[in-house]
């Protein structure tokens, strides 16, 4: 698999391609957000990973410039810890985000889990609607009101294992062991963005949600019949 890693510090590039290399990743680089788009048109990677505070271009006008024509993976990994910067990188069509510094583990995993194939579904795999929104968990497609809906590969994730439990609780812990592994089971922010970014896509009114719940200090709810009061 082929992935495009952009970064303005020489060290990073380098100790990444060495450590992704050897785990058999194809890894080319780049060192401004520029390039890195030049980079992605000729070499078409299978995943981005970029840094926010690029010169050039920021890895937001990146993200946007890639958005124009890619469905690739985009994983910022960022010294930017702030709630902001992750929504306003999530907005604009990453899918997913690392902080600085992290644990090579972690970042593995990141990227198996954005470039895991789901299962071909069959014929009969379930078609799940709710309010304008319909979800085809076959072809996994997601429309609202006949127009297409894009999700990230992990807010498509964080959808189906609510819709794969109608009414049921499922809880904080399941949903990010699912979802992010085992050691990110106490990592709620990342459940908090997720739903956030889900909500703007497929609720109403986002701040008032029906159908995606919140059930406080436990866990989500797929609500069918959007009969949830506000959580």
């Amino acid at each position: 698999m082929k992935i495009l890693i952009a970064d303005d510090d020489p060290q990073i590039l380098r100790a990444l391609k060495v450590t992704l290399g050897a785990h058999g990743y194809e890894i080319h680089t780049a060192s401004d957000g520029r390039e890195a788009l030049d980079v992605a048109m000729t070499q078409h990677p299978d995943l981005i990973m970029l840094d926010l505070g690029m010169p050039r271009l920021d890895g937001v006008e990146v993200i946007a410039g890639l958005r124009g024509w890619s469905t690739a993976p985009v994983l910022v990994v960022s010294g930017r810890t702030d709630a902001a910067d992750k929504v306003e990188a999530l907005d604009a069509g990453a899918d997913d985000y690392v902080t600085k510094p992290f644990a090579m583990e972690e970042l593995l995993a990141r990227i198996r889990a954005l470039t895991r194939r789901l299962a071909p579904g069959d014929d009969d795999a379930p078609v799940v609607e709710f309010g304008d929104v319909r979800v085809d968990l076959s072809a996994t497609t997601v429309t609202r009101g006949g127009e297409l809906v894009r999700l990230t590969p992990t807010e498509w994730r964080v959808l189906e294992l609510l819709l794969q439990s109608p009414g049921k609780l499922v809880t904080r812990e399941t949903l990010l062991t699912q979802v992010w592994g085992a050691f990110h089971a106490k990592d709620t922010g990342y459940l908090r963005l997720y739903f956030a970014q889900l909500r703007k896509k497929l609720e109403p009114v986002p701040a008032e949600p029906r159908y995606l719940v919140t059930e406080l200090g436990m866990g989500y709810r797929f609500v069918p019949d959007g009969g949830a009061e506000k959580s």
